[in-house]
């Protein structure tokens, strides 16, 4: 069994940064895939980033990339996400994931077992 915990969401504005961060409970975390979605109102969960088991390689959507980077310290449990140049468009609640145990897949939600209760961002302009 897995809890994740995430913090640092907030209200900020247009081209501001802000850095999550997801506590994961348990001895596994070093053997998950660790992934960041997002939801907003109306509209599906999409795919941010993910990150591997190590740390060493890392994944993000178009639609972030130059701008969000993953990175995890497995001594600490946690994975984060810098977010800057942050836009109006990125506002959502924000969920952590932690993929299957063993396993290298990330982009979809089926591919993540364990979830967070996930942190509002919220960006103005």
């Amino acid at each position: 069994q897995v809890q994740l915990v995430e913090s640092g969401g907030g209200l900020v504005q247009a081209g501001g940064s802000l850095r999550l961060s997801c506590a994961a409970s348990g001895r596994t975390f070093s053997s998950r895939v660790m992934g960041w979605f997002r939801q907003a109102p109306g509209k599906e969960r999409e795919f941010v980033a993910a990150i591997g088991r190590s740390g060493g390689t890392t994944y993000s959507a178009d639609s972030v990339q130059g701008r969000f980077t993953i990175s995890r310290d497995n001594a600490k449990n946690t994975v984060y996400l810098q977010m800057n140049s942050l836009k109006p468009e990125d506002t959502a609640l924000y969920y952590c994931a932690a993929g299957a145990y063993g396993s290298n897949s990330y982009l979809r939600p089926y591919d993540y077992d364990y979830w967070g209760q996930g942190t509002q961002v919220t960006v103005s302009s």
